[in-house]
C-alpha cells in the first residue's frame, strides 16, 4: 500500500470519530504510524570489493633477458566453496570447520578469478603470460616449436580467520604445479604448497578484504620467485 492510499483510508475512517476529541486524535496517529510501518524498507546494497588497482607506477625495465613464456591455467577451487563472490570467515574459537559469509560484503568476482588476474599482472612484468588452451600456434615457442610450461593453481583456502572476536588474519592456501607438454606427453616439473596469512586491521569485512589482498600479493610473490628457481 502506498503512503497516499494509506492516508486516504485513514482520513475516511477518521470522519466518524472527529467528535471523539483527544481519543480520536490518538487513534488517528496510531493508524498513521501503522500505515507507515507497512511500507517496505529500502534494500541495503552489499559492499563490493576487489584487490584494488594494483601498482600505479610501471616498474623500470631491466636490461636482463626476459624469462621464457608461461601458460597460465584457470585457478581451480576444490569443493566449490570458493566458486561464488562471498567474503568468507571462520571463527576458530567457536567452530573453525564452518565457513560463514558476510551478509553485506561481496567480491567483484570469485576469489580464484581475482587471484589469477593479479598473478597474471605480476608475472607479465618480466615474461609473456599466455592463456592455457587458447591459440595453440600462439602458445608455441617460435624458436623450438614446443608448448611453453604451464602453471596450474588450486585455491584451497581463502578466508578471514578469527582467533578471538577482536583478532583475525587473512588466510590464503594454494597448491602450485608446473608442468611441461611435449610429444611424449605431460611431464611434472615441480609442485609447491603455499600458505600465507596477514593480520587484518579491523574485525570486519573491510579488514578481512585488506588482509586477504595482502596475503594474496605475498603468495603471488612467492610463486614468482619459485618459478625462477625451477630449472
Amino acid at each position: 500500500m502506498s503512503l497516499t492510499s494509506a492516508m486516504n483510508s485513514v482520513a475516511a475512517c477518521a470522519r466518524p470519530i472527529r467528535a471523539g476529541g483527544r481519543f480520536g486524535l490518538m487513534l488517528l496517529a496510531a493508524l498513521l504510524l501503522g500505515a507507515c510501518s507497512a511500507l517496505p524498507d529500502k534494500p541495503v546494497r552489499a559492499a563490493m570489493y576487489d584487490f584494488g588497482p594494483g601498482p600505479l607506477i610501471t616498474p623500470p625495465t631491466t636490461r636482463q633477458a626476459p624469462l621464457p613464456p608461461l601458460a597460465l591455467a584457470d585457478v581451480g577451487t576444490p569443493g566449490g566453496a570458493l566458486d561464488n563472490q562471498a567474503v568468507l570467515y571462520r571463527l576458530a574459537y567457536t567452530d573453525a570447520q564452518q565457513l560463514r559469509p558476510y551478509s553485506q560484503a561481496r567480491w567483484s568476482m570469485p576469489p580464484a578469478q581475482l587471484l589469477r588476474q593479479r598473478l597474471r599482472e605480476a608475472l607479465s612484468r618480466n615474461r609473456a603470460v599466455l592463456t592455457a588452451g587458447e591459440g595453440p600456434a600462439l602458445n608455441r615457442r617460435t624458436s623450438q616449436d614446443v608448448l611453453p610450461r604451464m602453471l596450474q593453481l588450486e585455491l584451497e583456502e581463502f578466508s578471514q580467520l578469527f582467533d578471538t572476536p577482536g583478532s583475525s588474519v587473512g588466510l590464503v592456501r594454494l597448491r602450485a604445479t608446473l608442468v611441461e607438454y611435449s610429444a611424449g606427453g605431460e611431464k611434472l616439473l615441480a609442485q609447491r604448497n603455499i600458505t600465507v596469512q596477514r593480520p587484518a586491521p579491523s574485525s570486519d569485512a573491510a579488514g578481512g578484504v585488506r588482509a586477504l589482498t595482502a596475503a594474496s600479493d605475498a603468495a603471488i610473490e612467492e610463486i614468482a620467485t619459485w618459478l625462477q628457481q625451477v630449472p
